[in-house]
Order: C-alpha cells, then sequence, then structure tokens
C-alpha cells in the first residue's frame, strides 16, 4: 500500500542548470557493525526527505555485497559496475524508486571492489561529483567496518552517520569506526543514529555513553574535541520486520507505525541542520 505517490522523475542534467541549485548536501550512512539496519535507514530516510519536497539520490556504495535493490524490490538492468566500465551513461543507471526519490545501484557479488582500487577510487569520485549538482540530497548507503573501500566512500560525504545498535558488539565497533573517522578525516563532528530501541531515551543514553568514551580515549589524542550529535532514535518495531519481508518501504506500507513516524522525525532534524548550514 502506498499513498499513490508516483516514483520522482530522475533529474537530468539540465533540469539542475536550469534550477540553479547548490550542490547537493552529501551524507554517508555507515556503521562499525553490519546487521544495524544501514540500508533500511538509507531507503526510509531518502523517502522522508523525498516527502518533504527535496530531490535525493540514494548511492548504493556497499560496492560489492549492495542490497539495496532488494530492500526496494527493483531488478536493475543497469547497475554503477555498468558505468565504471562504460557499458552505459550515468543517466541510464539513474532509477526512480518507490517513495519518491532516485537510485544508483550497485553490483553485488563482484569481488574487484572489495579493494580500493585508484581505478575505482576515480570512478567513484567523478561519479559522486557528477550527480551531486543534479540534487538536494545525496545519500550514500556505505558497507560496515572501516576496510579502505567504507572510508574511502565517507570522506567523499559532507557528513557521517553512524548507525548503531543498543547491543554491546555493535556500540564497541561503532566507536572504532567514530575514532578511525576523527583520527584519519579530521571529522570533529559526527552525527549518530540509534536503531532498534528498547526504550524511549535509550538513543540518549547510547550517544552519552560513546561520547564519554571518545572524550576520554580519542579527543586528548587529537587537536581539539570530538561531538557526537545523536540525529535520532528509532525504537525497536515489529513493523520494520515486517516491511523488510515485503521488501517495501516502511514509510509507504506501515506509516503509522511508532519506527515509520520516528523517521520522519529524523528526516525533520537532518534538514534543520543542513538548512541552517547553508
Amino acid at each position: 500500500m502506498t499513498d499513490g505517490t508516483p516514483p520522482a522523475a530522475v533529474p537530468t542534467r539540465d533540469d539542475a542548470s536550469r534550477a540553479a541549485r547548490p550542490r547537493a548536501r552529501i551524507s554517508a550512512i555507515t556503521s562499525g557493525k553490519g546487521g544495524v539496519g544501514k540500508t533500511f535507514v538509507a531507503a526510509n530516510l531518502a523517502a522522508a526527505l523525498a516527502r518533504q519536497g527535496r530531490r535525493v539520490l540514494v548511492l548504493d556504495a556497499d560496492l560489492g555485497l549492495a542490497n539495496l535493490d532488494v530492500v526496494l524490490n527493483l531488478y536493475p538492468k543497469l547497475t554503477l559496475h555498468d558505468v565504471f566500465t562504460g557499458k552505459c551513461s550515468l543517466e541510464d543507471a539513474l532509477l526512480p524508486a518507490p517513495g519518491g526519490f532516485t537510485v544508483l545501484l550497485a553490483g553485488s557479488g563482484m569481488v574487484e571492489y572489495s579493494r580500493m582500487t585508484p581505478e575505482v577510487r576515480d570512478q567513484l569520485q567523478r561519479v559522486i561529483s557528477d550527480v551531486a549538482p543534479r540534487f538536494d540530497h545525496v545519500i550514500l548507503d556505505t558497507g560496515a567496518g572501516i576496510s579502505d573501500v567504507v572510508l574511502y566512500t565517507v570522506s567523499l560525504a559532507d557528513d557521517a552517520i553512524v548507525v548503531a545498535t543498543p547491543e554491546p558488539t555493535s556500540l564497541t565497533d561503532a566507536y572504532a569506526t567514530i575514532k578511525v573517522l576523527a583520527t584519519t578525516q579530521g571529522r570533529r563532528l559526527i552525527q549518530m543514529l540509534v536503531n532498534q530501541a528498547r526504550r524511549p531515551g535509550e538513543g540518549r543514553a547510547v550517544r552519552q555513553q560513546l561520547q564519554a568514551v571518545v572524550d576520554r580515549y580519542v579527543a586528548p589524542s587529537l587537536d581539539g574535541p570530538v561531538r557526537l550529535d545523536l540525529l535520532g532514535e528509532l525504537p525497536a518495531d515489529p513493523a520494520v520486520r515486517e516491511a523488510v519481508l515485503r521488501r517495501q518501504l516502511l514509510l509507504e506500507s506501515l506509516p503509522g507505525t511508532p519506527a515509520a513516524i520516528a523517521m520522519v522525525g529524523v528526516a525533520t532534524r537532518l534538514l534543520s541542520l543542513v538548512d541552517g548550514a547553508r
């Protein structure tokens, strides 16, 4: 079930020129641990931003292990791999998605993307530079961990959004990711989104816990403090699993559920931060 909104038309280079818009704000959604809901967050956050009138692109930057197409129930004929290899143009690979945003999907099971070679680095940077003027917001759905592929992708973003759950293993890996982003990329502001919160306020507790560890063990070796900003918390909600199994956006299939409402709040906060920075 949807709200009747048709998929957004894919913006072209001419559309962007006529609109004379500033370059998109680029947000990388990443995590220390897999399985915390990065792709779910990326897709539904894009839908929430699109509902507020923003032109949004989600780029599946989990090169080689892509699953954005699965979450959105899409069957692409052309992917980012085809753009990289010159088999198609960038315009041909941009696809309208349910929820009113655009996607650039990646191939899956391609071992050549397990390491960030100079060729892949240049291609990825070129693609992101090319699409940025056409949208208001570009979301990079990265892989998990601190591999060179993930870290380079995050380095191309204005904002790093670390997704974590309250589970101890997720928090440990989130801390490792935050430490690396702060020390190697010079990031002094990192946004957090806590998924699967078991009670109201658990997201704030998680942020405070990680902030205390960062203040004690990371900041003293740097040129200034590292601030963790809580973008929001998504409650543990059976509707999330139901939407994922249906391969549908939560915001379209079950829009009145607690997790869907919380996701709208995350989008609103993100927009306030982005608009305030411009």
